[in-house]
This record gives structure tokens, C-alpha cells and sequence, in this order.
């Protein structure tokens, strides 16, 4: 059985969020071709995993024997979402852009789960693991515009995920997202729908794709 990793960050609900709709989109489409798979989820808005710590952090670089119990309790957390990421045949991140950058939240999980050694290094542990950001934006940072220079998620996000973690990375943009809402953007609004319906339609082809790449 094929088994997804799904991680949501948006701090807006459901449909309100433009990030979770499209990861919503794609993980219907993933579990039609996958019935039987299993799907780990994790809410890291609603349910954050905690900031690294001083014992979580220097517990990856101590031997096992000689971890205090406080760098044991601590490490133990970060194990658990290091073995999710590791046991994930493919991961799926909703990735908004709060402030040119990611949620504190979603920086959270990824200082937890890279460590030197095991999932980061000369061999990673999840090398290769396909995965497909839902990257965001309540205006558009595309190479040309304006606000090209203000872009910082996809960019980071490049090299954590494929650059340290080795992952096989993919993004989706819906971009203008807050054209609807803000009326200084009202004239955006056909290209914020125009990009919408593009990131609902490439979410179901590759999470459809993909999973035609991976076991049943």
C-alpha cells in the first residue's frame, strides 16, 4: 500500500483557504487511484508541532547512551516526524505565503525533521520521495513582476526540501488569492480565477500522475 504524507499549514479553514482547497483537491484524486492507501495527516496549523528546541536540537548530534532525559524526551518528537517523512511514498504541503515567507509553523517541521546524518547528508533518507507544494500568494511574485524579489517561499523551499532533503519537488501557485477581497485588486480578479481553476486542474493531473508512478 502506497502511503501519503499531507501536511496542511494555512491558519484559514477549509475552503477559505486557498492552499488547503487545492491540497484538498489533490488528495481526492490521489485516494481515488489509491483506495486501499493510508494517508498520514498533519494540521500543523491546528495542531503545531513545537519549535526546535536547545535538547531537541543537540540531541541529534549526542549518542543515544548519552542523551540527558530531557534531550531524549525531546528527540523523540522529532523522531516521530522524521519516520512519517520517511515511510511517506509521496508528500503534499499547502504552503501559503504569509509575509513573503512560509508560516512559522511549517519552518517549525522542517527544522524538526532535517538532521545531519539521516535525513540530510550525502545520503538522505528520503532522497527521491516525490513532492508537491501548494505554494500560495495573495499576489503574484512571478518572474517579471514587480514583487519578483519579494518571492522567499519557493525559493527556500527549493533548497530545504530538494537542496538538504533530497525530495523530488514539484510546486502549484495559485497566486492573487486576495483579489476577491481587497478592492484595490478588483481588476486582477479574472486572473486570479484564471489561476485558481489552473491550480484545481494541475492538482488532480499530477496527483493522478504521480500516483500511476507508485504502487497499488
Amino acid at each position: 500500500m502506497t502511503t501519503l504524507l499531507h501536511i496542511d499549514s494555512s491558519v484559514l479553514p477549509g475552503e477559505a483557504s486557498s492552499s488547503r482547497s487545492v491540497t484538498a483537491a489533490f488528495r481526492e484524486a490521489w485516494e481515488d487511484q489509491h483506495p486501499g492507501g493510508t494517508v498520514i495527516y498533519r494540521d500543523i496549523a491546528a495542531s503545531p508541532v513545537p519549535h526546535i528546541t536547545a535538547d531537541a536540537w543537540s540531541a541529534g548530534h549526542a549518542v543515544a547512551a548519552e542523551r540527558t532525559p530531557q534531550q531524549a524526551a525531546a528527540f523523540f518528537g522529532r523522531v516521530e516526524l522524521i519516520e512519517e517523512l520517511e515511510r511517506a511514498d509521496a508528500v503534499l504541503i499547502g504552503a501559503p505565503m504569509y509575509n513573503y515567507s512560509i508560516p512559522s509553523t511549517l519552518k517549525a517541521w522542517l527544522d524538526n525533521v532535517l538532521l545531519l546524518g539521516r535525513t540530510a547528508g550525502e545520503t538522505p533518507s528520503a532522497q527521491g520521495t516525490p513532492t508537491v507544494v501548494v505554494a500560495s500568494r495573495g499576489g503574484s511574485y512571478a518572474p517579471g513582476t514587480p514583487r519578483e524579489g519579494y518571492e522567499f517561499v519557493q525559493n527556500y523551499l527549493e533548497a530545504v526540501l530538494k537542496g538538504t532533503l533530497g525530495l523530488d519537488l514539484d510546486f502549484i501557485v495559485p497566486e492573487l488569492t486576495m483579489a476577491p477581497r481587497n478592492p484595490a485588486m478588483s481588476e486582477l480578479v479574472p486572473l486570479y480565477e484564471t489561476s485558481r481553476e489552473r491550480a484545481f486542474e494541475e492538482a488532480i493531473t499530477k496527483a493522478r500522475e504521480l500516483a500511476q508512478r507508485l504502487p497499488v
